[in-house]
């Protein structure tokens, strides 16, 4: 037991070492040296788990993915109004972007993917679904306009928010993305809401801002 909890703190590292060097590197600039130099394991350790760069970077996107999953479906099981939801999952990504390397590396590698052949269109399928499925709610229960084609708007609001976090790292290195998500969700909620859905648009973007949406 011992042993295995030492080679999964030593996965661990060496995963975490290369988000941090996936993420300044990019992938064509990593090399597995500075994988195993910043997650201070010998070369012998890091190739016991990882074959290969290629292998690394595979891994780093699974669990890049896996963290936002987990954020995610704990916040859609919670009982609160659909499209709050869709706006506070935008959130968690955000936050994501902010604190976590792993998540930050993970985006730059799936944009990078074509120099060694990883399919990275699950993670993005995923997301559309979940936002379809939210909006199909949300017009069920009249937050939505019943014109707002589900697929169609879901594609669009993935795309949106990709490109604001991308913007805002080129831009500002992301320190202004959660401002730049709120901004997108206030320019997009005039175009969606339903007429008997009398939230006020700018207090739904906020949410994006709020110290703690889940009391919302």
């Amino acid at each position: 037991m011992v042993l295995q909890d030492r080679a999964k703190a030593t996965r661990e590292a060496i995963i975490v070492g290369a988000a941090a060097v996936f993420e300044e590197h990019g992938y064509g600039g990593a090399s597995l040296t500075q994988v195993s130099d910043a997650a201070k394991v010998t070369k012998g350790a890091l190739y016991f788990h990882f074959q290969s760069k290629e292998e690394l970077a595979k891994t780093v996107i699974e669990e890049q993915h896996r963290i936002v999953v987990a954020e995610s479906a704990s916040l859609v099981a919670e009982d609160r109004p659909a499209l709050p939801t869709m706006i506070l999952l935008c959130r968690v990504f955000g936050l994501k972007l902010v604190h976590e390397p792993v998540v930050r590396a993970g985006i730059r590698l799936t944009l990078e993917a074509t120099a060694f052949g990883q399919p990275v269109q699950g993670p993005y399928e995923d997301w559309i679904a979940v936002m379809e499925q939210l909006i199909d709610r949300a017009k069920r229960e009249k937050q939505v306009r019943s014109s707002v084609g589900s697929e169609a708007f879901a594609r669009y609001l993935v795309a949106s928010f990709t490109g604001v976090q991308m913007v805002s790292g080129v831009l500002t290195g992301r320190g202004d993305v959660m401002q730049r998500i709120e901004e997108m969700w206030a320019l997009l909620l005039p175009g969606i809401m339903h007429e008997d859905f009398h939230e006020d648009p700018q207090v739904l973007s906020g949410l994006v801002s709020a110290e703690s949406p889940g009391q919302r």
